[in-house]
């Protein structure tokens, strides 16, 4: 790994990229999160697999932390906010989703759709979040959820996980990154419980490995 700075422009717009797997916005006092996937662990216990509990809170307190951290007035989720339908029938995830919307009830939230909230549904009315389809156009960027070049505007999106191998033999870890083309960039998924997958790099690609508490370009 390389470096230490996490600030990024693209589309005339200058970002920094957070080890929360998050993206700060400061010109729009936004926060930006792809496929937080909540209730995934609940429809998971649903069907019958054992899986881990408390993602769901976990994931709003990282999401309070950085909010309390920048002064965020705008949360902008780039698709995958709900797993699945179930995520609507799963008390203790709505619940605890409730709690914190109330806490935070001054805070803009925007969702893209992505391919998760087609099949789960737009998050409860209660909640009062926007959802709009993508592309949302603000500035000199695109948000959308599906990682594609648009003509006229920097597109970033969510939906791949990507992740990056460092190291050498069996030594190597794989890493949550940003994968940030010339083109398009993508996010590392928010929710803690979701999966990741290789990225590619091509000519042009910079690449900002997450590693515990630091955000390095590799």
């Amino acid at each position: 790994m390389e470096g230490s700075d996490t600030w990024i422009e693209r589309g005339g717009e200058r970002l920094q990229l957070l080890a929360e797997h998050a993206l700060w916005w400061p010109a729009r006092r936004a926060l930006l999160v792809a496929d937080a996937h909540f209730g995934k662990a609940a429809s998971f216990r649903r069907l019958g697999v054992p899986v881990p509990q408390g993602t769901t809170g976990r994931n709003l307190d990282r999401l309070t932390s950085l909010i309390a951290r920048h002064g965020a007035q705008r949360l902008l989720v780039l698709g995958d906010f709900l797993h699945s339908a179930h995520a609507h029938g799963a008390p203790d995830t709505l619940a605890a989703l409730s709690a914190w919307r109330a806490a935070h009830a001054d805070l803009e939230i925007v969702l893209v759709r992505g391919n998760h909230d087609d099949r789960a549904g737009d998050p409860p009315a209660a909640l009062g979040i926007e959802v709009v389809d993508e592309p949302l156009r603000l500035g000199g960027l695109a948000l959308c959820h599906h990682p594609r070049a648009l003509p006229g505007a920097y597109v970033l999106a969510g939906h791949l996980h990507p992740c990056i191998s460092v190291g050498r033999g069996f030594e190597r870890l794989r890493l949550p990154c940003f994968h940030v083309g010339p083109e398009v960039g993508v996010l590392p998924a928010f929710g803690a419980f979701t999966g990741m997958h290789p990225v590619r790099p091509a000519r042009g690609d910079e690449v900002y490995a997450v590693a515990g508490e630091l955000v390095r370009r590799v």
